[in-house]
């Protein structure tokens, strides 16, 4: 362990063999020699004159983080010019304005123009100042730095090469994170064109090539390139079309276009593109990222090693399929022509889709079997997740017939007129529905969700992304594949995409330009973690399904234990399960509380104790961690309330929104509870399982919402449009409708067109 501004850091073990780059950003984070390399714009003021020093700063910290991880870091920096030019221009203008006071004896001192600077003069001016900057910054976190100045001529020389590789290696053996630079004092102008000639010889004219040359000399695992760019563009940056490239292969620069340079330094994009390609070649990854935005400057680099989706990472490995933006794209494209089919073609893909669920059962229940041999063979999934993974002949059955549900309900689904206005004469407006674009549904151990969400998804119109999780890998891969055959039928394959790349879930929420909406389907884990990382998208769900069951003291004995039972033991697994059991203090110690607790007994269900419960019991059950618990097993919290307001009250201090019952006799009791609790879902002597998108009638659901914006409940196809206006007018403007104009507004409701009964 090593200890990093007195925080303990477990230091990771990081080996790998030098001689070719990682493949994938996912393998980033076991890169143990690094070399980060700061531009110009990123070390200096946008004034430039003078170093940004907040920015310097947080750069320092993050290096230090990764050197106390066990990681060997370099830093090659610019700015000794910069901060020389701020050291000189002060130390002239302090000159002129001593000899200007005393010749003229003025006390106040004309405008004085300030010379140019040499560069090679501030450099010399400044080099001293910078390092002594970068030691006090390492000096916080107890790390040693030390300053190394080369030239081209250093890496021409044998001897010289040798001594400078024998240097740094030393100054790493000893945990010193060495900070290089050009010696800019000497160096001569940069000869144009002189930048690469061939694997083994790089021209050192600027920090981008001293950088890639050094990485590739020290056989690096990874090179950081910070610059005040987000990374490539396939077309200068700030043009219309212009798109980050996520991913650069060698052979792709053909299909860019280089703008300028950047404010200050030496190289452009360009420079940074062939270095980065060269330093590739020589078996060192690169990333080249924006060092200088302020939201994500302070954690750029960490992110970058922890294998973010941030900047453009250049790799040699070409993957087979499209890239997830690439999906995204064909996923709207398909979706907008799977809205302009006609509802009968829609239902007809679904009902496709059913039958495929039914004739290839052998093939998805083989698949299912793989899933589950290698989840058991490896451990890594607990009882009621294993559960979720498996796959049945009853569940096919089911999901078929939810399918068809789906298909006969969804005749008029898309482009339904919900409001038609007469706004003046031959003026008409009307309100209808239509997709809301691209879906992401993020899943875990659910292969039954895919086929489930695609058919709403069809149904509704929408373009869909599906991220399943690795356990269903077989299943979700077979579903998928008969999903698209049956997309095929009218020639929208493409609007329903399985991402199969090593895309981390907080990446794709990232995705707020090509994704409408996420719909997490999982833990509440998942879900939470899916709402922090979603970046400007919109997220349906729940992140917990804390339901209540309220025992009345008018309930029936024949109906408790029955709901309860089915609430609980049914399927305790899902969401939709009972987890608090609240009873009327009445029925303590009566013939029915006793049936309650056996009955639990019976179903192995482990009771918890709340804080009231346990305080009228000698030995009490082991009382509750916290009342806001979701189990998700055969195990449930049971506390005692004095009336229906003190459920109500406990339900909405400990409860999740999602759904809540009470088992009573007394209607107007009964009526009070289903008004005053404010959840998604709330039931009078029924199991909480009945809150379901297929149990509702909704053929299936994408997911239960307990937001309050858009959609609630169980989320079926209502739940996955929108809504456009559509105004048709005659030379209508509304200079016509001022005070002395010739028109009024009428704003008549009109009559609805008829809807499809069928």
């Amino acid at each position: 362990i090593r200890c990093w501004s007195n925080i303990p850091f477990i230091t990771v073990p990081l080996s790998r063999a030098h001689g070719k780059s990682f493949a994938h950003r996912s393998e980033l984070k076991h890169a143990k020699r690094i070399v980060v390399k700061l531009g110009s714009a990123v070390v200096t003021r946008g004034d430039e004159c003078g170093l940004a020093l907040g920015r310097l700063a947080s750069i320092v910290e993050q290096v230090s983080m990764l050197q106390n991880q066990g990681r060997e870091m370099m830093i090659v920096t610019s700015g000794a010019v910069a901060f020389g030019k701020q050291r000189l221009r002060h130390e002239i203008l302090l000159s002129q304005s001593v000899r200007q006071a005393l010749h003229s004896g003025q006390s106040q001192l004309k405008d004085m123009a300030i010379p140019v600077l040499e560069a090679r003069a501030c450099a010399a001016a400044g080099q001293s100042g910078l390092m002594a900057l970068y030691e006090a910054m390492f000096t916080q976190y107890s790390i040693c730095a030390a300053q190394i100045l080369v030239t081209n001529l250093d890496f021409h020389d044998e001897q010289k090469r040798r001594n400078l590789n024998g240097t740094l290696h030393e100054l790493l053996r000893m945990n010193i994170v060495p900070i290089i630079n050009t010696n800019d004092a000497v160096v001569p102008p940069p000869e144009p064109n002189s930048d690469l000639q061939g694997v083994n010889v790089i021209s050192v004219k600027d920090n981008d090539s001293l950088a890639a040359r050094l990485a590739v000399e020290m056989k690096t695992d990874l090179l950081i390139v910070l610059s005040d760019v987000e990374g490539l563009f396939d077309s200068p940056p700030g043009s219309d079309d212009a798109k980050l490239i996520d991913i650069f292969y060698p052979g792709d620069q053909q299909s860019v276009t280089f703008g300028t340079k950047s404010r200050v330094g030496m190289g452009g994009m360009e420079a940074k593109v062939k270095a980065a390609l060269w330093a590739l070649q020589g078996g060192t990854s690169v990333v080249i990222a924006n060092g200088t935005h302020p939201k994500i400057s302070g954690h750029v680099i960490t992110d970058i090693v922890e294998g973010k989706k941030v900047g453009t990472f250049f790799s040699e490995v070409k993957p087979a399929g499209p890239t997830v933006e690439q999906q995204a794209e064909m996923a709207r494209a398909g979706g907008r022509t799977l809205a302009a089919l006609q509802p009968e073609q829609r239902a007809e893909i679904i009902y496709r889709l059913a039958d495929l669920l039914t004739d290839q059962r052998e093939e998805i229940l083989l698949a299912n079997k793989k899933d589950l041999e290698e989840a058991e063979n490896k451990g890594r999934l607990a009882l009621p997740l294993l559960k979720r993974l498996s796959l049945s002949t009853s569940k096919l059955n089911s999901l078929a017939i939810g399918l068809r549900q789906i298909a006969a309900s969804s005749q008029d689904s898309v482009g339904r007129v919900i409001r038609r206005t007469r706004i003046a004469k031959d003026l008409d407006l009307e309100q209808v529905t239509v997709p809301i674009g691209v879906l992401l549904v993020i899943f875990e151990s659910r292969p039954d969700c895919l086929p489930q969400v695609s058919a709403l998804a069809i149904a509704s119109g929408n373009g869909l992304l599906l991220k399943g999780g690795k356990e269903a890998a077989h299943s979700n891969q077979i579903l998928h594949h008969l999903t698209q055959e049956a997309l095929s039928i009218h020639g929208v394959r493409d609007a329903v995409q399985l991402v199969n790349t090593r895309e981390e879930v907080e990446d794709l929420c990232r995705l707020d330009k090509l994704i409408d909406l996420i719909i997490p389907r999982g833990s509440s884990q998942l879900v939470r973690n899916i709402q922090k990382a979603a970046k400007g998208i919109p997220v349906m769900g729940h992140s917990e399904g804390i339901c209540h069951v309220y025992v009345d003291m008018d309930a029936s004995v024949e109906k408790v234990t029955r709901i309860i039972r089915d609430s609980k033991c049914e399927y305790p697994a899902a969401c939709n399960a009972l987890e608090t059991l609240l009873i009327h203090r009445d029925l303590l110690r009566t013939p029915l509380f006793d049936q309650i607790i056996d009955m639990l007994r019976v179903e192995q269900v482990k009771i918890h104790a709340g804080p009231k419960f346990a305080s009228y019991l000698t030995f009490s059950p082991s009382e509750v961690k916290s009342l806001r618990t979701e189990y998700g097993d055969l195990e449930c919290c049971i506390e005692v309330v004095d009336s229906v307001q003190e459920a109500v009250e406990h339900i909405h201090k400990y409860g999740s929104s999602h759904t809540d019952v009470i088992i009573t006799e007394n209607e107007k009791t009964a009526e009070f509870f289903l008004q005053h609790v404010d959840s998604a879902c709330v039931f009078w002597n029924a199991s909480t399982r009945f809150s379901d998108g297929y149990r509702f009638g909704l053929g299936a659901e994408v997911g239960i919402s307990t937001s309050r914006i858009h959609a609630r409940g169980p989320v079926g196809i209502e739940g996955l449009l929108t809504t456009k206006w559509l105004l048709r007018g005659d030379n209508h403007v509304v200079s016509d409708f001022s005070e002395h104009g010739s028109m009024k507004y009428l704003h008549e409701s009109l009559p609805l067109p008829q809807r499809n009964s069928s």
